[in-house]
């Protein structure tokens, strides 16, 4: 399919309207715009590793076409969808997208090049395609083939549908039939970049029209042909609509989707790609992904379970984007983009969670380069108060603005597992202190609770977030120490005890209805309100969230719960066997587990409600769905079964996270539990339409792998592991903010009072006047302590306190010291 130099149409000037020449189409603006769905078949670029190519361009597969396509960072979509219409006799009219079967042949060797094959449902006609982009132009190339299956060639008609996206708009966009010296081009153009559609073979009847109003679809579905031609529309949510001639090439033809700056530009790329010789164009794309392939090392998969590691690790290279380095959007998708309007953003956002877990999957297969350079542009982003933002756009601009402390903690912990694999040496360990230390302090100052936990929807205590922020203070608290700051270090280690000592009174609660109906006297709860407002950087008028809240409505916060308590495990806080963990896990299974053929599937917790809704239509980002079960919380489980010791079971888990990906090796976001309902799409334990492929559920496959291989869980911190476990560190200090204000301390523990500025503490104990007195200190951390002599105390005794700051002095409050230290949180 090659094009010759002289390119098939060349000087073919466009037909005219008879009765107008220069028309533009009706129907300003158009239907709102929508992205498409989220089901991805097949994701792909350039690798990046030149000599091989310096394509800035990336693009999915849906439905068997062409979806939206990025450019020129990951997280600008300039397309929306490129398809073909065949129209034939007899009003013979078929959108390759919805009336025909769809099969991809998955990426050999994990290079991003597909093959598809749409079959006519009717039996009338197969399209075969080839999709790629090209290694030196930012161009996406379609070389293609038409085979009529019922009549000959004569009776069809193949018409190419062109939808481009207006970068966070979707409706900004105008289009035109145009041309690059003289040779006819489907042009479009908005503020996100310029796009230009060549074709190897000359093109027909062509028009440009609005969505839904003056839409060339609804003509060919109506007419078979384009009827009704105009040159130009927009700006708006417009469309472009061209005929394939097969005179002088027969049912083969290629497309080449050029992308610039400007037109000019675009046109160039479109025309330049076609001239120059395709297959040697395919030769250079595939030899890049083999070299980078070549570098790396992925863990044996084990007998038996499906090899996805050269697919997970294409994923999470053409998941980084080229502009800025390091930056790497969660998915090239929109969960359910069918139901969400064309200004919404989807997953083409940078969260430092997904890339923090996406550089540990980077570590997973020895790409060490790519690992470390996922922590510089985190660096290079956090904020000036130490945090980094819930997600934003690769610039680093915020997009929601709420606080994950999590997603703090876990840089920190990133930045360990990169010195401990040798991906950082320790220059740039000590010239990462300063960064390191902001991220603390912030933690120290805004914790233990948190303003949303990993989901995007609570505050409070939750177990996920303290694993992370406990681990990631001690980090700092040795880096503190080798950098010559120990009294930092000194509060830190001590911090990270003490929160890690009180997880069970956050969390873990007994006597409710629910534990006794499952026959345990407890269990970790999902979150636990706890504490005021976040102190610092809270968003003014709460947290902006992306899927509704729960917890308030189907269920008692003390009757919600969730895998995330196996995180305990995981970071090495908790022992697998710890009966706590065991009840946990018993209830879990019963409320949360989903068994499916391919294995069994967690949800998120009881009462989520992101996800479609119970007959299967979309979530649309407003009104409760039903959740659904998570392919990458089956990997969570396996680590966890891998640290008891059944690596048998972490195997079978593994099996099935690997079968839940589709036919193009993309593993999803969620899987379909309910009934089938083949009408759309959905079927028990296969992709529902959320993110797919979600870069943290293959970069879970792939640190799996590595944990298999290794026999232990390949991204705990080894520190925790060997405190708390171990050497079995406990706390002496019990903890008090005017925040987190604690009602109880145990026996023996000495009352740390922590403010964010200077003051003196006035209090006693029992009756009598508040005459002892104590002052803070300053720990350097934005955090100011005294530690109260409450060691000594008998069980029973009232400690009272108020604090003076700047000559006022604020309320009384009282603790009471316990017998013990408590087990956890009564009903």
């Amino acid at each position: 399919m090659d094009v010759p130099a002289g390119l098939a149409g060349s000087g073919r000037a466009w037909g005219r309207n008879e009765d107008d020449a220069s028309r533009r189409a009706p129907g300003w603006p158009g239907d709102p715009p929508r992205w498409t769905t989220a089901a991805k078949q097949g994701i792909g670029t350039a690798a990046a590793n030149p000599p091989h190519g310096t394509n800035l361009a990336w693009f999915t597969l849906a439905c068997g076409a062409l979806t939206e396509v990025y450019y020129p960072r990951v997280d600008s979509a300039v397309l929306r969808s490129l398809g073909l219409v065949v129209t034939g006799p007899g009003g013979f009219a078929s959108d390759e997208r919805r009336d025909a079967s769809h099969r991809l042949e998955p990426p050999a060797d994990g290079v991003p090049i597909y093959r598809l094959e749409n079959a006519c449902r009717s039996g009338r006609y197969r399209i075969r395609k080839e999709i790629f982009t090209h290694p030196d132009h930012d161009a996406v190339i379609q070389r293609t083939e038409f085979e009529p299956l019922h009549g000959g060639a004569a009776g069809y008609r193949v018409f190419v549908v062109l939808e481009p996206h207006s970068g966070g708009e979707g409706e900004g966009a105008s289009v035109w039939l145009g041309d690059a010296r003289g040779i006819p081009l489907l042009m479009a153009d908005a503020p996100g970049g310029s796009l230009a559609l060549a074709c190897s073979s000359p093109w027909g009847e062509a028009t440009a029209g609005f969505a839904g109003t003056s839409d060339p679809r609804e003509v060919l579905a109506e007419r078979g042909r384009l009827s009704r031609r105009f040159e130009a529309a927009g700006p708006g949510n417009v469309v472009l609509a061209a005929e394939i001639d097969f005179a002088s090439r027969g049912g083969d033809f290629v497309l080449a989707l050029g992308l610039g700056r400007d037109p000019d530009e675009a046109g160039h790329r479109a025309l330049a790609t076609l001239r120059l010789p395709m297959e040697e164009a395919r030769r250079r794309y595939v030899r890049g992904w083999r070299d980078w392939h070549a570098a790396i090392t992925p863990p044996p998969v084990p007998e038996g379970v499906r090899d996805l590691s050269r697919i997970s690790a294409m994923v999470l290279a053409a998941h980084t984007g080229r502009v800025v380095s390091g930056a790497t959007v969660a998915s090239l998708s929109v969960p359910w983009g069918e139901a969400r309007a064309g200004d919404e953003e989807g997953y083409h956002l940078v969260w430092p969670r997904d890339l923090c877990e996406v550089a540990g999957g980077f570590l997973a297969v020895g790409a060490k380069a790519e690992a470390a350079r996922a922590l510089r542009y985190l660096e290079a982003i956090q904020g000036a108060d130490g945090h980094w933002p819930q997600n934003m756009y690769v610039s680093g601009a915020p997009y929601w603005e709420a606080v994950q402390l999590g997603q703090t903690a876990i840089v920190l912990v990133l930045l360990d597992h990169l010195r401990r694999d040798g991906a950082i040496d320790e220059a740039e360990v000590a010239r990462l202190w300063p960064t390191a230390r902001r991220a603390a302090a912030y933690i120290v100052q805004c914790g233990p609770s948190t303003q949303e936990d990993r989901w995007e929807n609570e505050r409070g205590y939750t177990p996920f977030t303290l694993a992370l922020v406990i681990s990631a203070l001690l980090i700092a608290a040795d880096l503190a120490d080798e950098r010559g700051e120990p009294a930092a270090g000194a509060y830190l280690r001590a911090s990270a005890d003490a929160w890690n000592a009180s997880i069970e009174d956050w969390l873990y609660v007994s006597g409710t209805g629910l534990a006794r109906s499952m026959d345990v006297d407890g269990y970790y709860a999902r979150i636990i309100a706890g504490g005021g407002d976040v102190r610092v950087s809270d968003v003014e008028g709460g947290a902006e969230t992306n899927i509704p809240t729960s917890l308030d409505r189907e269920f008692a916060p003390d009757e919600v719960v969730s895998p995330d308590a196996l995180a305990l495990v995981r970071f090495g806080l908790r022992a697998p066997d710890d009966p706590r963990i065991l009840n946990t896990i018993k209830v879990v299974d019963a409320l949360l587990k989903v068994e499916t053929a391919h294995g069994p599937v967690w949800r998120r917790y009881n009462g989520d409600g992101y996800g479609e809704h119970a007959d299967g239509t979309p979530y649309d980002g407003h009104t409760r769905g039903v959740g659904r079960p998570w392919p990458l919380l089956t990997g969570e489980r396996a680590h966890y079964e891998l640290a008891a010791g059944r690596r048998g079971e972490a195997v079978r888990l593994l099996s099935a996270m690997a079968a839940f990906a589709n036919d193009g090796g993309m593993i999803p976001e969620q899987v379909w539990d309910a009934d089938d309902i083949p009408e759309k799409g959905l079927f028990r334990g296969r992709p529902s339409g959320s993110a797919m492929p979600l870069a943290w559920a293959h970069a879970e496959y792939l640190k799996l792998c590595r944990s298999i291989r290794d026999g232990r869980i390949f991204d705990m911190p080894p520190r925790t592991a060997r405190r708390y476990l171990e050497e079995k560190v406990r706390s002496d200090k019990a903890l008090w903010r005017p925040e987190h204000r604690r009602e109880f301390i145990p026996a023996g523990a000495t009352l740390r009072i922590e403010l964010p500025s200077p003051a003196v503490i006035r209090w006693t104990h029992d009756a009598g006047p508040l005459a002892r007195q104590q002052a803070t200190r300053d720990t350097t951390l934005g955090v100011h302590v005294a530690d109260l002599p409450t060691a000594a105390l008998a069980p029973g005794s009232v400690i009272r306190l108020s604090i003076e700051q700047g000559g006022e002095e604020g309320d009384e409050a009282r603790v009471v010291v316990e017998e013990a230290a408590g087990a956890g949180r009564g009903s």
